[in-house]
């Protein structure tokens, strides 16, 4: 990057208070130099790492719900019972039931919680069984509530491929006993990306911002940051060089910025946009004016070990 490009660019650079402290002195330096307009910006911590627990794996203070036993309110901060596929409706369930409906789809992301009928509630202990392993080996104790989820009557469930299996779900007291038909179908990548600029364009028309467009110079890199997220969860890449190196700023200048997500609060682009909504700094490259392309990767590898791997690549190229 030769010295006139830096006089035309616009650097955010977000870093600890540690990793300010380090720094400072050499990004100024940098600017006395250079001439360039460069915004340092010291924040308190990293709020997109993530956790080896279950009950965390999700970027950190991204959303915090609670359940009423009869509505939920999701990750983007609607009310609902999640119907018609997040399975808890408002419709009555016949005595000694659980579901009103037979059969349920579900990605292959666990995208939701498999939850019992809507206006049931002290339900007490509970059962939940699958009666095929190799689609669903089993249950998690409790349900993502980042998600939007109660653990009174919703159970994540542990899907290890695409079919068809039977949930079986009692209460040990014998009062309620019943079963659903759960079909696991594959993710849809390529729709996926662009469901999150139609969701993210959503958010920007909301707060008076001109939506962005899909950014074809950059696709490719935000693919590849997704992937590289499965071996470095960081804004720095595998080989130590800095995110922006993916897609650089051209000789004429521009401006880019970045949004990584990974884990279990991400298994649809409604969850992960809603996640970063819920981050201060993400959600700021989400409303940013500055920017007017937006490229989307993402990758589903369930043999990894965080499985969703969601990138954002902002840009004026």
């Amino acid at each position: 990057m030769t010295a006139a490009t830096i006089k035309q660019t616009r650097i955010t650079i977000l870093l600890s208070i540690n990793a300010a402290a380090i720094l400072i002195a050499g990004i100024l330096i940098a600017a006395a130099i250079w001439g360039g307009d460069i915004e340092f910006r010291a924040v308190s911590e990293r709020s997109d790492e993530i956790t080896d627990s279950i009950e965390e794996l999700e970027m950190l203070g991204s959303v915090s719900d609670t359940s009423n036993g009869k509505t939920i309110s999701g990750a983007d901060g609607t009310v609902y019972q999640v119907a018609p596929n997040g399975w808890i409706s408002s419709d009555p369930v016949g005595g000694g039931e659980l579901w009103n409906e037979t059969s349920l789809t579900i990605y292959r992301s666990a995208d939701i919680d498999i939850c019992v009928g809507g206006n049931l509630s002290q339900l007490g202990s509970m059962y939940w069984q699958s009666s095929n392993q190799d689609v669903i080996s089993g249950f998690y104790s409790s349900a993502r509530t980042w998600l939007g989820y109660s653990s009174e009557i919703c159970r994540y469930p542990i899907i290890k491929g695409i079919g068809t299996t039977t949930v079986t779900a009692g209460t040990y007291d014998g009062r309620r006993h019943d079963s659903i038909t759960v079909t696991v179908v594959e993710v849809p990548d390529e729709q996926w990306k662009r469901d999150v600029l139609t969701l993210v364009n959503e958010e920007r028309k909301k707060n008076g911002i001109d939506p962005l467009e899909w950014g074809v110079t950059c696709e490719a890199a935000a693919e590849i940051r997704a992937r590289e997220l499965m071996t470095t969860y960081a804004h720095t890449r595998p080989d130590g060089s800095s995110w922006e190196t993916a897609c650089p700023i051209p000789d004429s200048g521009g401006s880019s910025g970045e949004n990584l997500m990974a884990g279990n609060a991400a298994v649809s682009p409604k969850t992960v946009v809603a996640a970063w909504m819920n981050s201060p700094d993400h959600r700021a490259n989400i409303l940013s004016t500055n920017y007017t392309k937006l490229s989307v990767g993402f990758v589903f590898d369930p043999d990894t070990q965080y499985k969703t791997y969601w990138s954002q690549f902002f840009s004026t190229y």
